[in-house]
Formats: C-alpha cells, structure tokens, sequence
C-alpha cells in the first residue's frame, strides 16, 4: 500500500456515523543492533498513543512514555538478530537503538510476533515516526492507514460503501473484516511464499495420488483372479467398486493420523525456530483429510479399470 493524504482521514469524520479517526504510519525501517551495530529491516508502527487502537496486555500503561519523543516500544518476539534488548531491559539497563540515522530509547517491551514481512516491530508515536523519516517537527500529511470507529449502531458495509463512493480513487475504505480478507488474498496469492506454498500443496497432491493408485492397482492385479471370481458368482462391477472404494477410505484415515501428527509437529519447529504465528486450525485439518479423502477415492476409481474390464472367463 502506498501513502495517501491524511486529509482523506478528515473528510471521512465528516460522516454522522463515524465517532473517531486514528490515523497510523508503518514503514520498514533500519535498526542497528545495540550490541554490534549490525543493521537490519524492522518494522515500525507509528499512532496516536492516546487512541485505543491496539488490544495489547499492558499497553494503556506502556503508551504513556510514547508521549515523549523518540521513545519506542520494543517486541519482545522480534528475532535474536535485533539483539538482546529484553535481556538488558529486564537487568535493569538503559537501552538505546539507532533507527534510521537517529538515536532512540526503548521504554519498554510489548508482545506482537513477527510475520512474513518482518523479523521485528517497533511501537511509537506518529510524532516519533515522522522524526524517523526526516521531519523535523514531527508533522506529515500523509499516512499509511486510517482508522475509523463508528458510532454504536451504525453498519459498517454501508458506510465503507459510502465512503468509497464520496472519497477521491487514491484511498479504499475497507471494513476489518474485508482489510483482513484483503491482507490473506494478498500473501496468499501475490507474494512468493503463497505460491511456494500453493505449489507445495499441489504437488502433495499430485505425488499423493500416483503413490496411492500404485498401491491399489498392484493389489487389483494381485488378486484379480478373486474379483474375477467374484464377478463369476454374480457379483456386478459396483460391488467391486465398493470394496475398492472401502480400501481407499481407510489408506486415507491410516495414511491421515500419522500425516497429522507430524504436520503438527513440522508447524511447531517452525513457529518456535521463526517465531512465526503458524498452526494448523481445525478448519484446516478437516479441509486436507476432505483432499485425501477425494485423492484415495479416485486413485481408487482409476485402479478398477482393470477389474470392469476383465473377463471371468478369459482369467481361468
């Protein structure tokens, strides 16, 4: 997202429906490691601290330093490469951080987590944030997001939708939830990790489907002279179906549990190796059982052909 007049923020507590505006700033900045200077990209979060934008444990305290200059508040799950800032806050020392060619205090530690796009965060006032970017009074007029609260009541679909018809084409108003619908499209589908993951997925499939109608084919061709008698006796081609399909139900619950359990477990050494906010939802463990599920049912369906094709008679 590119930055766009703050004025924009202004025009939308015009409407009768909003209560409030926030505006808020973020930009990758560099921070040098206290310890050895080593520079590094950060994520700083600029906003008013006394808005109540952010659900943090602690934070209504915390945000009281940020109303004095160049005072940050640092994440304490931000990478080991930043350096050992909550080690030395927590022994009592002062610590101070060059960021973007200027000298600041951590005040204190906050709990966020680092993401795709960032090893570490910062938490600060605009006036603060401004400063980092070479404004010498602390004053910018332009802004990376803005934040609207309603008024009890108001419907936040229709009022988006307002907005976006009243306001130039420079900004998008978007409810949260669709901010948060648009920011998962985006990694998902526009970065390199989503397709690294996407394809990772589809080859999975793919590679699952060929190992499993492999297995199930072996077994019709080992015992084809029993279907064949079993055709023989009367039995039709859907009964034989059924007992593939049976096969292939319990290949994907067998294959499923271990699968499971050492997925949760990969997802657990990486979150704790990237302190990345990974996991496996339920939604999502359902949702691959249903793909093996559909993979063993048609690897198994593929596997009859031989079966529907043979003839008792020309077997014996």
């Amino acid at each position: 997202m590119e930055p766009f007049p703050q004025r924009r923020l202004f025009q939308a507590a015009s409407w009768p429906e909003v209560e409030s505006i926030s505006p808020v700033r973020w930009g990758l900045l560099v921070w040098k490691n206290p310890e050895t200077g080593a520079p590094r990209g950060i994520l700083a979060v600029g906003f008013d601290p006394d808005d109540d934008i952010l659900r943090l444990e602690g934070l209504e305290e915390q945000k009281k330093s940020l109303q004095l200059d160049k005072r940050v508040l640092y994440d304490r799950l931000s990478r080991s490469e930043f350096g050992p800032v909550e080690e030395w806050l927590k022994a009592g020392r002062t610590v101070t951080a060059e960021v973007g060619n200027t000298r600041l205090l951590v005040a204190d530690l906050v709990e966020l987590g680092v993401s795709f796009g960032a090893d570490g965060n910062l938490l600060t006032s605009n006036r603060t944030f401004n400063q980092l970017l070479g404004s010498s009074d602390g004053s910018s007029t332009s802004i990376e997001l803005g934040l609207i609260r309603l008024v009890p009541g108001a419907d936040p679909d229709t009022v988006a939708a307002a907005l976006n018809k009243a306001l130039p084409d420079d900004v998008r108003v978007l409810t949260k939830a669709e901010f948060l619908a648009f920011e998962q499209d985006y990694w998902r589908s526009s970065t390199a990790i989503g397709f690294i993951f996407n394809l990772g997925a589809a080859m999975g499939l793919v590679v699952g489907a060929v190992v499993v109608y492999q297995i199930l084919f072996s077994d019709v061709v080992d015992h084809l002279p029993e279907y064949a008698t079993l055709k023989a006796m009367g039995y039709s081609s859907m009964d034989l179906v059924t007992v593939i399909l049976q096969e292939s139900l319990l290949l994907a619950g067998f294959g499923y549990i271990p699968a499971f359990l050492a997925g949760k477990g990969i997802y657990g050494f990486a979150r704790s190796a990237t302190n990345l906010p990974i996991g496996m939802s339920s939604g999502m463990a359902a949702f691959v059982f249903a793909m093996i599920f559909v993979m063993c049912v048609i690897s198994g369906l593929l596997a009859m052909g031989k079966i529907r094709d043979a003839d008792p008679a020309e077997i014996f």
